[in-house]
């Protein structure tokens, strides 16, 4: 099978539904096997202030309580996951909403960074490879709701959508991640740069070239790397095919 590409989109770009009919001509038009891997957001947020419940953040992770649990599940896993299969689908894509916990695709433990307690938040410990790439065989486009079965509790757990991403890409051999933002690359001296790797990214944050919040984006490339795939690329819609700046 040719090279997979993982797209990881952020929950928050998918509230709007220009950008969301733009994606889907994308991704129809795009020449290869697609996994996509999406996002909560402020939808989440909105729900939980609905549902009176807090919201909290911990190192860029939203803490999560069984109860918001309840709601997250319900937010990406229904509401965003189907809005976005039915668009694609309407656009001629063959998309399959799912979750980790869908023939456990992806399990996970209970991320505990510098021992704080986040509540049902995940880290994927392990990706169901061959069933990925058995539904990348038939045609399929996999559309993956950040949520994750717990390996040891059978519970679900929250994960951070750039991390799903992450562990994906890293399960399918070869795979490139492309996270699609709203900026056409890392810009560097005016022009996008194709092609960065670890060690000029790290300089250009060093000298302030490359800075504000680009650097979470360079950040989140380079983890893709060290979690195993071949490559990452960061670039907006209009860069989906093959432009934007490659990480290698």
């Amino acid at each position: 099978m040719e090279r997979t590409t993982v797209v990881k989109v952020g929950g928050n770009e998918l509230d709007d539904p220009a950008f969301l009919a733009d994606l889907s001509v994308a991704i129809a038009a795009f020449p290869g096997p697609l996994v996509l891997v999406h996002g909560g957001g402020k939808e989440i947020t909105a729900a939980l202030d609905r549902e009176g419940l807090p919201v909290q953040f911990i190192q860029g992770l939203r803490v999560t309580s069984p109860e918001a649990m309840a709601v997250m599940q319900q937010v990406v896993c229904g509401t965003i996951n189907k809005r976005v299969v039915m668009r694609l689908v309407a656009a001629g894509v063959r998309a399959l909403g799912l979750s980790g916990l869908d023939l456990g695709l992806l399990r996970c433990l209970p991320h505990r960074p510098d021992g704080a307690d986040l509540g049902r938040v995940g880290v994927v410990t392990a990706v169901d490879g061959p069933a990925i790439r058995a539904l990348l065989a038939q045609g399929w486009l996999p559309v993956f709701a950040p949520v994750a079965l717990g390996a040891n509790d059978g519970l679900s757990y929250n994960v951070n959508a750039d991390m799903v991403a992450q562990a994906i890409a890293a399960a399918l051999d070869g795979a490139e991640l492309l996270f699609v933002t709203n900026v056409a690359g890392v810009i560097l001296d005016g022009a996008v740069v194709p092609h960065l790797t670890t060690a000029a990214v790290e300089a250009a944050i060093t000298s302030g070239a490359i800075s504000g919040g680009m650097i979470p984006k360079v950040r989140a490339a380079l983890a893709t790397l060290a979690a195993g795939a071949t490559s990452a690329r960061i670039t907006n819609l209009a860069g989906f095919a093959a432009g934007g700046t490659r990480f290698a």
